[in-house]
């Protein structure tokens, strides 16, 4: 049995790894400040002698008493709300003050350590699909980089670690993900289309709605991640875990209206600064390292997610 760290655990995909992990006989140990995550995304978890959860800000260092052997750092806002309002700071902050005080963590617990990085890495991309090798076209001084950058920086503190410091690195690039345990209030397209849709509410889209982006169910996204940290020692990363199918905001609303039905419309409203215009990740190295590709296609998953949200009470 490992113990493994998962910081950023209440929140959507940490709370869906923190479920997973513990099912498959590990001792997880749950690290969140709450600001973006629910504790009742890990209420099935709680009374589980396997499950420890510590509120915590990974921007303070976080001292741990039991030998960790993993650590997944998940602990950032992705919601745009969150990040592009008044919270920008702290978004930065999180990223890089809160992944060096889990890399000093890591070393000294000799523990393997993961980070969730991100598309966005690759800003409004010039090439397309976006391999792992491109550098990427980001505005450092736009609304979005408080989040795009900071994970830029957190990608070269974990490679000079590495560099450096000998450590035990893993780095992987989530694109769109969405599923089971989404905040319905989180901004992401997916969760405000659907519950718009079962509001009755008209669908916000913004710009003309041809931009792109490609969407990967959380199931996926979770094998992809795990994969990932259980890799061979030589292989780093980054490597890009997201699904390669690409769809129109205006598809993926046609999509969520014609499944749940309702009067609701499509409105536009202006497009946000920065906002990319095409996303799509080249998965090639995800599947010739990991083995891992994405099984669940969107339109399977949007049943889901939908289906979700309509059991849920917010």
């Amino acid at each position: 049995m490992k113990t493994i760290l998962i910081t950023g655990g209440t929140g959507f995909l940490g709370s869906n790894l923190c479920l997973r992990l513990v099912r498959e006989g590990n001792r997880v140990i749950c690290v969140d400040n709450n600001y973006t995550g629910r504790m009742e995304n890990v209420e099935k978890l709680s009374g589980n002698p396997n499950f420890l959860f510590i509120k915590h800000d990974i921007i303070e260092p976080l001292e741990v008493s039991e030998k960790i052997d993993e650590i997944y750092n998940l602990a950032c806002p992705a919601s745009p709300p969150a990040y592009q309002g008044k919270h920008a700071i702290l978004t930065t902050k999180t990223s890089v003050y809160g992944i060096i005080n889990m890399l000093e963590l890591a070393k000294k617990h000799g523990a393997r350590i993961l980070q969730t990085s991100t598309s966005e890495v690759y800003g409004d991309p010039l090439e397309h699909p976006q391999k792992e090798s491109y550098f990427g076209n980001v505005n450092p001084i736009g609304i979005r980089s408080c989040y795009d950058e900071g994970k830029r920086c957190a990608e070269s503190l974990l490679f000079d670690y590495r560099r450096h410091e000998g450590a035990d690195i893993k780095v992987v690039r989530i694109f769109n993900s969405y599923g089971p345990n989404m905040d319905p209030k989180d901004g992401r397209v997916i969760s405000n289309f659907i519950m718009q849709a079962l509001s009755g509410e008209d669908i916000t889209i913004y710009g003309d709605g041809s931009q792109t982006r490609s969407f990967c169910y959380v199931e996926d996204t979770i094998e992809g991640i795990v994969k990932a940290m259980a890799s061979k020692r030589g292989f780093v990363g980054p490597v890009n875990i997201g699904n390669p199918g690409e769809f129109t905001i205006r598809e993926l609303a046609e999509k969520v209206i014609a499944k749940i039905g309702g009067k609701s419309k499509m409105v536009f409203r202006e497009l946000p600064s920065d906002d990319p215009k095409q996303r799509r990740p080249d998965i090639t190295l995800a599947k010739s390292e990991l083995g891992w590709e994405p099984k669940i296609r969107l339109d399977e998953g949007l049943d889901l997610t939908i289906e979700y949200f309509r059991r849920s009470t917010f």
